[in-house]
């Protein structure tokens, strides 16, 4: 049986990972809270690193508040380049290989096709370029390793946009959305399940590789489909990004091409708004 520890216990993307871990009966997964694990002190890293043998790791914990990241800089750093390099040198220490989430903010978004995994990295904010940061560090301490860069995360945990928008429908008439920012939407548990599938295939093909669902829409078009399938009377406006000032910029275009993992890792993926669904079953099954 695998080892598996699994970062950022109280997060979004770990709550997915544990949603799905018994489907994986070959793995066992150790999950650990910032509390339970400080990824910044290096000392408690290899403290609990060393109390059990793991096959591998899978670091969910990150710096995530993209705009708070533009005052919390210091911060930000900590936990997503250092925190990072802590977890690859006790994975070079402990023979544990590394797999890392990472995302579509290294990216400027100003390239008109999707991006392919070598496409130039031009962070828009401080957000982005720790996470550029933190794996940089990782290709420079540990070959065995895989990034994984993903987009517009989402699920039935945690806070994001999927609950975001359900909450205003319930709270307000009318709301205005985004639609000159194009991305695509990731449910949090097909991403969870894949992290798990490295693990269990044993692949040896290390590296960057982009995952998110298929399709390419604006944030107005995936709250469209979020009221939509909660039959919600809310009214919905389209505005531009320069209509909703935020601290941090934000890519105009950050579609991932997926082909690399598709192919070398064998990942069938679905489109957003199939696995939208998906979410939407298991939110009417929690309530």
């Amino acid at each position: 049986m695998l080892k598996v520890l699994v970062t950022g216990k109280d997060g979004q993307l770990a709550h997915c990972i544990n949603s799905v871990a018994d489907q994986y009966p070959n793995l066992e997964c150790f999950f650990k809270s910032s509390s339970e694990l400080d990824i910044t002190n290096f000392e408690e890293v290899g403290s609990v690193f060393g109390l059990e043998q793991f096959d591998y790791c899978i670091n969910c914990a990150a710096y995530t508040n993209v705009d708070e990241a533009e005052t919390e800089q210091e911060l930000a750093f900590n936990i997503n380049k250092l925190g990072a390099e802590n977890l690859a040198q006790a994975c070079v220490k402990y023979s544990v290989t590394l797999i890392h989430v990472s995302t579509d903010f290294v990216f400027d978004g100003m390239l008109p096709e999707p991006y392919k995994e070598d496409s130039k990295k031009n962070p828009l904010g401080v957000y982005g370029r720790t996470k550029l940061e933190g794996e940089k560090v990782i290709i420079a301490t540990l070959k065995n390793h895989f990034i994984l860069r993903t987009s517009w995360l989402y699920s039935e945990y945690g806070n994001n946009f999927l609950k975001t928008m359900l909450r205003l429908a319930r709270e307000r008439d009318e709301i205005s959305v985004v639609d000159d920012q194009i991305g695509s939407p990731t449910y949090a548990v097909d991403l969870a399940k894949v992290l798990l599938r490295i693990v269990e295939s044993k692949s040896s093909s290390y590296g960057i590789y982009h995952y998110s669902n298929k399709g390419a829409i604006s944030w107005y078009d995936f709250a469209e489909e979020i009221f939509r399938l909660s039959e919600s009377t809310i009214r919905l406006n389209k505005i531009k990004t320069k209509d909703y000032p935020t601290k941090a910029n934000r890519p105009k275009y950050s579609v991932l091409d997926t082909s690399k993992i598709e192919e070398t890792l064998g990942v069938k993926i679905s489109k957003w708004n199939e696995s939208l669904e998906s979410a939407f079953y298991f939110l009417e099954k929690q309530n």
